[in-house]
């Protein structure tokens, strides 16, 4: 609903802006190019605020920047500017005068608003950019006219959905399939229903066969009929090609459940639930289960937009559908689970006969559409495989949660820090370079610190394999490593020894301390200070070996080597930068 009269706001925005750009655009541009843009902008305008009763929020028409850059023969990513100020505007306006229309997908109290759902957007949308759509000709070489949508404004509709085992549905007759029917809705209406904003709901269980109880699929088709039609092709009465539109989908989730098996690796016993170990002994550590989530909603996008085919960008162009004859589309269809966050999912199995279920049926505007899609389409991560896709998911959860539950101040708070964060390590990263790299001398540096700082980077690396972490971490990680083994050809000269050969075959590394650290002092004070050093890690590395052995639990024997080193590097490693300060304190400067 909104908050204040969105006719006004959308036309003070539209009338205020009118003009300049197109002015504009006509000095540089010849007439037929001025014309051309106008309209574009009149289309991109229609978008914006197509319902006078702001049902629709804005859109920016894909040809439009392209049409733009042409004409005002400006360089790629520099539209005119005027251009997209006249967009923004109307952006921003419908943006703030409009409020989240409500959460569509269940019962929960507090709806996300819009503003939330685009910062999602927005962060992500960096990250997934396609191509620019490609304007598509016919066979001819003229260019396919657009398209427009079968079901027109306001059309009474039928709704019809249908739960089933079976991917392709045919069993109209049955009667316990029809899990929820809906007659005369209004296509685009968002005043009607309980809570007067075009949704409905119903509440129901499913009953489920054993199949599914033993990790079968269970798919839900959903079939919107212009009223007076029926969706069974087999009443050829009743039945109109060009007046149903269907859509399906698997409602049930496949996670892999993990199971770490671990122990106390002295007594051999664990705290884990016998149940899990049966089932890890069954199933192998890696078991792949159903699950069920209660709520789904059922959106159909308020959209008349004339549509190309073959010109709709990615990824859109995965939910409209055109009818191969009249070259028309189809409404569009779309499940909406974006907020069913993975926490609420709960395995399906043998202790469970029916399922509950709660369907929902909204209108959706373009602009809200548009950011769903996006979110929800996982093609540019299809290169770090299926395990990656379940750490986007619970990553997505932990982003969701925190927009929807975190104070405003705190939560951009959080960003700014995490981006300082970043920005600070990416600098260490390069002014680490730049000093080694240019350094003459190894007087006054602390060689051995060096290859300490390998072996902790080793560690670390391996640990967090072991473990599974983030990819970006890991990845983070591996860098550090590979600049921490690129010192050690700075500050050490390293060969090849290819007359004493490893194994005979392959070429032995040598490594010879530079002249500039050997002829120095350095060298003494640097063996001194380990020495001293020594003399406090180990006993601590040895106290610490025998409390995670006697009191933890760990995978084996590999894995406890790893977890106690990396343990005692987090707990006592800044220890190990007192090298460097013993040998500054020797020499009585820092100047080095």
């Amino acid at each position: 609903m909104c908050r204040r009269d969105p006719v006004s706001a959308l036309g003070a925005a539209q009338g205020a802006l009118a003009s300049p750009c197109s002015c504009v655009l006509a000095v540089r541009s010849p007439p037929t190019a001025h014309l051309e843009v106008s309209s574009e902008l009149g289309a991109a305008e229609g978008l914006a605020g197509r319902s006078l009763r702001g049902r629709e929020h804005t859109e920016l028409c894909p040809s439009l920047v392209t049409r733009c850059r042409h004409f005002c023969h400006t360089r790629v990513g520099a539209i005119c500017p005027l251009a997209l100020l006249h967009i923004c505007c109307l952006v921003c306006v419908t943006w703030r005068v409009c409020r989240d229309p409500g959460m569509p997908w269940g019962p929960p109290a507090s709806p996300p608003s819009s503003r939330r759902i685009f910062i999602i957007w927005a962060i992500s949308s960096w990250f997934r950019r396609g191509p620019a759509p490609q304007e598509q000709s016919s066979a001819g070489g003229t260019p396919r006219a657009p398209s427009r949508n079968l079901f027109p404004k306001d059309t009474l509709m039928d709704l019809y959905v249908y739960i089933s085992e079976h991917e392709h549905f045919t069993d109209f007759n049955v009667s316990s399939a029809l899990f929820w029917q809906k007659r005369d809705l209004v296509y685009g209406d968002w005043t009607s229903g309980e809570n007067a904003d075009g949704c409905y709901e119903h509440y129901g269980e499913v009953d489920i066969s054993q199949s599914v109880q033993q990790n079968g699929s269970i798919y839900i088709h959903v079939y919107f009929t212009k009223s007076g039609f029926h969706p069974d092709p087999r009443q050829k009465n009743l039945y109109r090609r060009l007046a149903t539109v269907h859509t399906s989908r698997m409602i049930n989730k496949y996670k892999r459940r993990r199971f770490q098996k671990t122990k106390n690796l002295l007594t051999g016993e664990t705290e884990a639930d016998p149940e899990m170990i049966k089932r890890a002994e069954d199933y192998g550590p890696v078991e792949v289960i159903s699950h069920w989530h209660p709520n789904l909603t059922i959106n159909m996008v308020d959209d008349h937009t004339p549509w190309v085919k073959g010109s709709v960008p990615p990824p859109l162009d995965q939910y409209v559908k055109f009818d191969a004859i009249s070259g028309d589309y189809y409404p569009i269809l779309y499940f909406n689970d974006y907020w069913n966050l993975q926490k609420d999912y709960f395995p399906i199995n043998e202790t469970l006969q029916r399922l509950p279920f709660r369907l929902s049926f909204c209108p959706l505007s373009l602009w809200r559409w548009q950011l769903y899609a996006a979110q929800s389409t996982k093609s540019p991560w299809n290169f770090l495989g299926e395990d990656l896709y379940e750490q986007s998911d619970e990553e997505q959860d932990s982003v969701k949660v925190a927009l929807l539950e975190t104070n405003p101040y705190l939560l951009a708070l959080t960003i700014i820090v995490s981006i300082v964060h970043s920005i600070f390590e990416f600098l260490a990263f390069k002014n680490d370079i730049q000093f080694w790299n240019s350094r003459q001398s190894l007087e006054g540096l602390s060689v051995r610190s060096v290859f300490f700082g390998v072996f902790q980077s080793l560690v670390v690396l391996l640990y967090i394999l072991d473990n599974e972490t983030n990819f970006v971490v890991q990845v983070s990680v591996f860098i550090g490593l590979l600049i921490d083994l690129w010192k050690i050809t700075k500050v050490m000269d390293v060969r090849l020894d290819r007359e004493n050969k490893v194994a005979g075959m392959f070429p032995r590394i040598t490594f010879k301390d530079k002249s500039t650290y050997v002829e120095s002092s350095t060298k003494v004070y640097d063996d001194m200070a380990f020495r001293y050093l020594s003399w406090i890690l180990f006993p601590l590395l040895g106290c610490y070996a025998v409390y995670s052995l006697l009191y933890l639990e760990h995978k084996g024997w590999y894995s406890w080597v790893l977890s106690m080193l990396y343990g005692f590097l987090l707990t006592f490693g800044f220890i190990t930068m007192t090298p460097q300060l013993f040998i500054n304190y020797k020499l009585k400067s820092v100047a080095h």
